[in-house]
């Protein structure tokens, strides 16, 4: 009997950020997928130091430019199209990719790349919570 490819569990490429689940209101300016020119006012609904996954109307395609827009300090960056997910009613869920690196862009200190909720350091406020119990 052949034994299944020794692969890992996740064979894409390494995401270079932590996730933030954040929503932050951005505008989105750009091409659709049929070239029409489109300007969308949206949420992110998570951000990382590399840019942000949100959900629009307008059907783009991977690779695509677009303008993103943060609303709160109307700064803008290029950015590019690198995830075309699911469809929830008459919205998709884009992933964008920031075209130069802009880790200040979102205004917020990422947790360092080798965190998880189950790393020593995001136990400790809740060990020091029960021990005053």
């Amino acid at each position: 009997m052949s034994q299944p490819p020794n692969t890992p569990l996740h064979a894409g490429p390494r995401r270079r950020s932590q996730r933030v689940l954040m929503q932050v209101p951005v505008k989105l300016t750009g091409a659709d997928a049929q070239g029409a020119k489109f300007e969308e006012e949206t949420e992110t609904l998570a951000i990382n130091a590399h840019g942000a996954l949100v959900l629009i109307q307008a059907r783009l395609t991977s690779g695509s430019k677009i303008q993103l827009q943060h609303k709160r300090t109307s700064e803008e960056q290029e950015c590019h199209v690198v995830f075309l997910g699911p469809v929830r009613g008459n919205k998709a869920e884009i992933g964008l990719e920031f075209s130069a690196p802009r880790p200040q862009f979102w205004r917020v200190a990422f947790p360092p790349e080798d965190w998880s909720p189950k790393s020593p350091e995001s136990r400790t406020v809740s060990n020091t919570w029960t021990q005053k119990k």
